[in-house]
C-alpha cells in the first residue's frame, strides 16, 4: 500500500500519479523488472550521511552511488552509506528499503541524479516492497525541491 504520508501530500498538492502494484522485489533492479519498468527509469532511494547528517539520494536503478563525487558535489568532507539502523525509524509507515525519495515529507535534504533527467516521467517505491509511483518528474522536483548533481556512476 502507498505510505498514506506520502498518498496524502501528493493529493493535496493535486498532482496525477499512477500507483502501480508489483510482486514482492527488494532491489532496484528487482522491482524495475517486476514492473516491467527499465533500469534507467526507476529512481531509488539510497540513504546518505553527508558529513554526519542523513540525506536522500535518488538515482537510476542501473546506476550506483559514486560517494567521492557526490562529497564533491556538495561540498562535504565526507559522505558515506547510512546503515538501516540508522534511518529505520525516521520512515514509520514505510518498509526498510522501499522509502519514497521526498525528503521533505522525513526532514532529510534530496540529491537527484542529473540522469533522471532524461524522462518526464518518475517512478519510485511508495513505501512498500510491492509498489510504486510512477509521476511527472517536474511535479516531483517542484515538490521536493531537490538539488540536481552528478553522482551517479553506471553498474
Amino acid at each position: 500500500m502507498v505510505a498514506k504520508k506520502l498518498r496524502e501530500f501528493l493529493d493535496n498538492n493535486k498532482v496525477k500519479y499512477v500507483a502501480v502494484t508489483h510482486s514482492p522485489a527488494y532491489t532496484a533492479q528487482e522491482v524495475a523488472a517486476s514492473a516491467h519498468i527499465p533500469g534507467k527509469e526507476l529512481a531509488k532511494t539510497v540513504v546518505v550521511k553527508v558529513d554526519g547528517q542523513l540525506a536522500m539520494a535518488v538515482l537510476p536503478a542501473s546506476c550506483h552511488v559514486d560517494f567521492h563525487q557526490l562529497a564533491e558535489a556538495v561540498g562535504a568532507k565526507s559522505v558515506e552509506l547510512a546503515s538501516e539502523s540508522e534511518f529505520r525509524n525516521r520512515f514509520g509507515e514505510c518498509e526498510v528499503g522501499a522509502m519514497p525519495p521526498f525528503g521533505n515529507l522525513y526532514n532529510m535534504d534530496v540529491v537527484v541524479a542529473e540522469e533522471l533527467r532524461e524522462d518526464e516521467e518518475i517512478a519510485f517505491n511508495a513505501g512498500s516492497h510491492t509498489e510504486l509511483i510512477q509521476m511527472a518528474r517536474a511535479d516531483f522536483e517542484r515538490l521536493v525541491r531537490p538539488k540536481v548533481i552528478k553522482f551517479a556512476a553506471a553498474v
